[in-house]
């Protein structure tokens, strides 16, 4: 069962990158963020923030770039594997299960751009953020998911002080 949480808005690529790092804290093995939105609305300015906070938080430091071409890359934090994923270069189904993605939804973070293309493979248990543009350039981030995510949503966008719509 999916719930609709109240939207986010973020007004500079600073406060969704700031939202992003504070969300990173609170994830954990077999968490995955569906991230939706057409191209340039954030998903991958989105995806880097919460990695980088994730090593930087260990002292590490990545690059993290689009894996629009590569389809995915990988990182570690030392307890748990990060697998960002855009699918959209994806060709077909089968391609899928080349990547792996079925054994990392069960014991990684994942970050998956375009979700729509994995179909009946997305996680019943995943995070959807659909990433809407607005006139003034601001973003406008739509939750849906499990009610576990009302309590992370809530924490991550208080420690950033982004307001609720």
């Amino acid at each position: 069962m999916s719930d609709a949480f109240a939207p986010l808005t973020c007004p500079t690529p600073d406060a969704t990158a700031g939202f992003a790092a504070a969300l990173a804290r609170h994830l954990g093995p077999g968490d995955t963020l569906l991230l939706k939105g057409g191209i340039g609305a954030g998903k991958t300015l989105f995806a880097r923030s919460l990695i980088q906070k994730r090593l930087a938080d260990v002292g590490l430091y990545e690059d993290v770039p689009s894996p629009t071409f590569t389809l995915v890359q990988t990182y570690s934090d030392g307890s748990v594997e990060l697998w960002h994923a855009d699918l959209y270069r994806l060709n077909a189904a089968p391609d899928l299960a080349e990547l792996g993605l079925d054994e990392a939804f069960a014991t990684s973070i994942c970050l998956i751009e375009w979700p729509e293309l994995l179909g009946d493979l997305a996680p019943t248990d995943a995070l959807t953020i659909e990433f809407a543009e607005t006139s003034d350039n601001a973003r406008v981030l739509h939750f849906t998911g499990p009610s576990r995510w009302a309590s992370v949503i809530a924490a991550a966008s208080q420690s950033v002080q982004v307001p609720h719509d």
